[in-house]
């Protein structure tokens, strides 16, 4: 199988946070070398910022505010750059662990509480301008890959897509896990993507383990070399090398808005906390393999390159009372979200009003007045 460290997989900072390119990587180095320090210092606060949310969140899940929580710890590196190469223009189809990269497209954090807390159908709006064209989490495997490949089949019929010009051709990308590229969604959306030339990008967070069955279980060759099978050009990139993770993205989606069809990239990545707090790890991982990928780790991998570079005490001082300050406002408003009203059910079932819905609506409230009075 391809591990990170290979030739052939696209890497710019070694894990210990030394600039060192693979041969794979050097394709894209002029892209890399374009990278202001602002940019640079952006992707490790978007890192760092995220990791404090994400503990947050679930220790709110351990205290019973939420119902689950999927915790991204780990898998930074692969959304953040994913995310940031990501034109404005663009459209983003996430999972259900993607929350630095709704965070990075204007999503509140709270509104993926409020959809783990069971406060709300999907989250947020996805065709609300603030929300940065970020459709919404899909917590059944696979399926938002067709959503994403039809969508991007949509840009093709209505010319949104292939006109030459970058900043305003739509392109598409869909993020989905080693577990969910098993899955007969996935298959079938690069059938059509690969068809239909769709100007998207199969974005694979190879996390290692689909809750408990490893990924060589699941694959005898490296996951990229699934897309190669539907003709699209796939490649392979050390998903906790942030810089990597970029330039690969942002080259893929151009490629892809400019007619020339889908993309593949798997990032090789690991998942460092649980599948879900519902999950115990520890009943089928080692600490030896944890500890491997701990030495890993994508901020700190980012923070020796960027003090390499020179970055001062005080930016990281700054990334860290942010951080704290994301944390400390997710959980007072966690707090402060309440119960539920018992009519959203009804609400975006259909698009239009339906008979049947009215009447289940009824029902509801006959039901609910015949305990009124002490009756019940």
């Amino acid at each position: 199988m391809t591990t990170p460290e290979d030739d052939t997989t696209v890497r710019f900072l070694a894990a210990d946070g030394t600039f060192a390119p693979s041969a794979a990587a050097e394709p894209y180095r002029e892209l890399v070398d374009s990278l202001t320090d602002e940019a640079l210092e952006g992707f490790y606060r978007d890192m760092a910022v995220i990791r404090a949310f994400d503990v947050q969140a679930t220790n709110l899940q351990r205290q019973g505010q939420l119902a689950l929580w999927p915790p991204s710890f780990g898998q930074e590196a692969a959304q953040v750059g994913s995310a940031r190469a990501a034109r404005a223009q663009d459209h983003l189809f996430p999972s259900y662990r993607e929350h630095v990269v709704t965070r990075i497209r204007g999503v509140d954090p709270v509104d993926i509480i409020r959809l783990m807390r069971g406060l709300t159908h999907g989250g947020w709006n996805p065709f609300d301008p603030k929300n940065g064209n970020t459709h919404l989490y899909t917590l059944v495997l696979g399926a938002q890959t067709l959503h994403a490949t039809g969508f991007g089949m949509g840009l093709v019929f209505d010319g949104r897509c292939g006109t030459g010009d970058p900043e305003r051709d739509e392109a598409v990308i869909v993020y989905y896990g080693d577990g969910a590229s098993s899955q007969g969604d996935v298959h079938e959306a690069m059938v059509f993507a690969a068809s239909y030339l769709t100007p998207e990008v199969f974005f694979l967070q190879n996390n290692q383990w689909a809750i408990s069955v490893p990924v060589a279980t699941q694959s005898r060759a490296p996951l990229y070399k699934r897309g190669e099978g539907y003709g699209m050009p796939s490649i392979a990139v050390d998903g906790n090398d942030v810089v990597a993770s970029w330039a690969v993205t942002r080259a893929a989606l151009d490629e892809a808005r400019s007619g020339l069809g889908p993309r593949a990239i798997e990032a090789m990545t690991y998942r460092m906390g649980a599948h879900t707090t519902s999950d115990d790890p520890t009943k089928y991982r080692t600490a030896d393999e944890e500890e491997s990928w701990r030495r890993r780790d994508p901020i700190a991998r980012m923070e020796a390159f960027l003090r390499a570079k020179g970055a001062s005490d005080a930016f990281f001082a700054d990334v860290e009372a942010e951080s704290r300050a994301v944390a400390d406002d997710v959980r007072t408003r966690t707090n402060e979200l309440g119960g539920i009203e018992a009519g959203l059910i009804f609400e975006h079932v259909y698009s239009e009003q339906h008979p049947l819905v009215d009447e289940q609506r009824r029902w509801l409230a006959d039901y609910e007045a015949s305990f009124e009075g002490g009756g019940a």
